[in-house]
């Protein structure tokens, strides 16, 4: 799916990276870059479309707000959306493991690893929320290194 806009904004984690659906109506991806980009946004006109989401992950960084509002447009699977879909009902502050989520979802705990693994929109889809039974698990395809410190810092930033 190509994107109608593609926004930037600097937070504590890397500088995330988040693109638009045509018309500005749903957010389709969300990635985070360890360096800053060299454009900010392509005009300002899609920046006032956009705005609110800025807004709410600006508020989420300051003081770990709820982002369940943000409209998202998830490409994948019905079974991966399913599991999305289980993902967004995890409240802040708390977490689920694979294995809790798989059995929701008559699956198994890799399957649902798997589909966090494809999510393009962490941390709105917050798939930092899932741990494993004996530790913290993996974010975004790595169990160490810079991921698992971004999904550490997440988890404590909401009170984990």
């Amino acid at each position: 799916m190509a994107s109608e806009i593609t926004l930037y904004l600097p937070s504590e984690i890397g500088h995330l990276v988040l693109e638009f659906q045509p018309k500005a109506q749903k957010i389709s991806s969300l990635s985070i870059n360890k360096r800053a980009p060299v454009k900010l946004c392509k005009t300002n006109s899609d920046q006032q479309k956009t705005n609110r989401v800025l807004q709410q992950l600006t508020d989420y960084f300051s003081s770990a707000v709820s982002l369940k509002t943000i409209p998202v447009a998830l490409v994948g699977t019905v079974f991966q959306k399913s599991v999305w879909k289980e993902l967004r009902k995890i409240p802040l502050g708390e977490t689920r493991t694979y294995g809790e989520i798989a059995k929701k979802l008559n699956s198994s705990p890799r399957a649902v690893g798997n589909a966090c693994r494809k999510n393009p929109v962490p941390i709105i889809v917050p798939c930092h929320r899932v741990v494993s039974a004996n530790g913290i698990g993996g974010f975004a395809g790595k169990t160490k290194g810079r991921e698992i410190n971004i999904k550490r810092w997440l988890l404590n930033h909401e009170g984990v």
